[in-house]
């Protein structure tokens, strides 16, 4: 997890030069966006900035102390005048945000600062945004509010206009593999694990998963038994695949190993084998490569991205992998 100035300088440069100019200068947007994919350290960076505002002893006039009481509280999640509003099942319900108004309504605990962030900001229900609208339209003397988002275009227009928005880079894949083989993760696996998360944190627990090591055994299966006949890859869905990934994440996550198999043919096909990721398997890619095109192998990647997209608006489960293996099927020139 990263904590530190230091730590976080290193993934983001451009975010920290920005908050060290604002500090010092006293010119603190009220409201920001962060916006940016899983594990370019968004939360982190709230929780930095919060440092620094409340900090009793900013070093050189703009990094938190990391010592004094706000810090330490604001480290463990307990101080009283800085709250994080998350999303309450699928959602952030309006009553969230209500209650987040009423508690900023009273004057602070120990100052007149105040501080909030919404996670998942674009998972606010319309009338949750409509609420937060009117908040950020009059805002309080001394407020500050930070939201976070990974799909900035599904958070309202008038709600954008009202926030300073600072964007979190990913680092490369490349970059990625190689901070993970410096941690210890094998060469081989690297690659793979830098397509499917920037979070260095997250990267590492999958090297170390016997869940993640499965998963992409179960995927490889699937995918091979596509040029069988559609019964063999229904039965290989009921016995291998819904018993493994159970959850929504669990799936999106074996989907983009499905992905990765196709952008993997791909590479094969157009002679850019350095570019694979599955580097264990390479031998099994080429043989897969030489049975179908470049153009059904796009449409497969374009078939499974729909899936993606049809998982994040709730499908179910079951009927979305049944659709998408007969999908994969028809525009496969297995026999």
């Amino acid at each position: 997890m990263v904590k530190t100035w230091e730590d976080l300088e290193g993934m983001q440069p451009v975010v920290l030069k920005m908050f060290k100019n604002s500090i010092l200068k006293d010119r603190l947007a009220h409201a920001y966006l962060f916006e940016g994919m899983k594990g370019t350290g968004k939360r982190e960076a709230g929780s930095l900035l919060a440092k620094s505002v409340f900090c009793h002893s900013p070093i050189q006039g703009y990094m938190p102390c990391e010592a004094c009481v706000n810090c330490k509280r604001i480290n463990n999640g307990n101080h009283p005048d800085v709250h994080i509003v998350e999303p309450d099942g699928l959602s952030i319900k309006k009553a969230q945000i209500q209650s987040l108004q009423e508690e900023f309504s009273k004057t602070g605990v120990e100052s007149k600062k105040k501080l909030y962030m919404i996670v998942h900001a674009d998972r606010m229900t319309s009338n949750a945004a409509n609420s937060l609208l009117k908040f950020l339209e009059e805002p309080h003397p001394h407020t500050m509010a930070i939201l976070m988002t990974e799909q900035a275009q599904r958070i309202l227009p008038t709600i954008l206009s009202r926030c300073q928005t600072i964007s979190f880079q990913t680092l490369s894949p490349e970059k990625m593999a190689e901070k993970l083989t410096m941690n210890g993760v094998s060469p081989q696996m690297a690659p793979l694990i830098a397509q499917l998360t920037n979070n260095i944190d997250e990267a590492i627990a999958y090297s170390q998963n016997d869940w993640f090591v499965q998963a992409q055994k179960i995927v490889l299966k699937l995918y091979e038994v596509l040029k069988k006949s559609p019964l063999e890859a229904m039965v290989a869905l009921q016995d291998d695949w819904f018993k493994h990934f159970k959850e929504k994440e669990q799936l999106d996550l074996g989907l983009d190993l499905l992905l990765l198999i196709s952008k993997d043919l791909l590479y094969i096909q157009l002679g850019k084998e350095g570019q694979i990721v599955y580097l264990n398997e390479k031998a099994r890619l080429e043989q897969f490569a030489l049975q179908s095109s470049s153009r059904q192998v796009s449409e497969q990647m374009t078939a499974i991205l729909e899936a993606k997209r049809k998982l994040h608006a709730n499908m179910n489960p079951q009927l979305l992998m049944e659709q998408l293996v007969l999908k994969l099927q028809e525009g496969s020139s297995f026999v």
